[in-house]
């Protein structure tokens, strides 16, 4: 074989694995941030969220629930990690840094079974409603679990703080519209949308309660 054929050769070789040695390597890294994520989720984050992220009703929400983790975008995560939710339980982590943060995210995400939703989610547009109807609305159905005025567990409900601004603040209306839809599985969430759904509420109901959390978020501690 001549020169110039194995000087093609070793090129062709070297274009055809390069992808694979990539891939290997992306996969080790994706390996050790998700190994490193689940060193700190340990010794900082399941004492709240339980050592397999499932939550505590009442106490912690799930971070490992397949359909919160298709609609929480990264931005939603990290922001609530590393910023905590004021006023709630939820204590800023933000000395963890941004490197380590993104490596819990990595850990939360390897739960994933559902596709990543949460581009699409974000892009949908802001709400737009009645908030008198919605304040109806979430008095009625949302309440019993998020308290009153949307304080979850610290007014004794066992649902989150949807209501106060430390959560409206990182959560899209895509986010909340979803949620609300859908609900999150095995939890104490269930989803209000359908035939199937704890009450069939039609999609302008949905936004009438969003504009109305957004109310109360404005309005905290008032």
């Amino acid at each position: 074989m001549s020169n110039i054929k194995r000087s093609l050769l070793s090129v062709i070789v070297a274009f055809a694995i390069a992808p694979i040695l990539i891939t290997s390597q992306a996969q080790a890294a994706d390996k050790a941030s998700i190994e490193q994520g689940a060193r700190i989720y340990a010794q900082s984050c399941a004492v709240c969220h339980q050592a397999d992220a499932i939550g505590k009703p009442g106490f912690a929400p799930s971070l490992s629930n397949p359909e919160f983790l298709s609609v929480a975008s990264d931005r939603f995560i990290l922001a609530t990690m590393l910023g905590g939710r004021p006023g709630t339980g939820m204590p800023s982590f933000a000395y963890l840094g941004a490197d380590k943060g993104k490596a819990v995210l990595a850990y939360l995400r390897s739960f994933a079974t559902l596709p990543d939703r949460s581009v699409a989610i974000d892009a949908e547009p802001a709400s737009q409603g009645d908030v008198r109807r919605g304040k109806e609305s979430f008095d009625l159905i949302c309440s019993t679990c998020h308290g009153r005025k949307g304080d979850g567990y610290i007014a004794g409900g066992t649902g989150t703080a949807i209501g106060r601004a430390g959560t409206i603040s990182h959560a899209s209306d895509g986010f909340l519209r979803a949620t609300i839809k859908d609900g999150r599985s095995n939890t104490r969430m269930l989803g209000f949308s359908g035939p199937d759904g704890m009450a069939n509420l039609s999609d302008q109901e949905i936004d009438d309660i969003i504009v109305y959390l957004h109310l109360l978020a404005d309005n905290e501690g008032s």
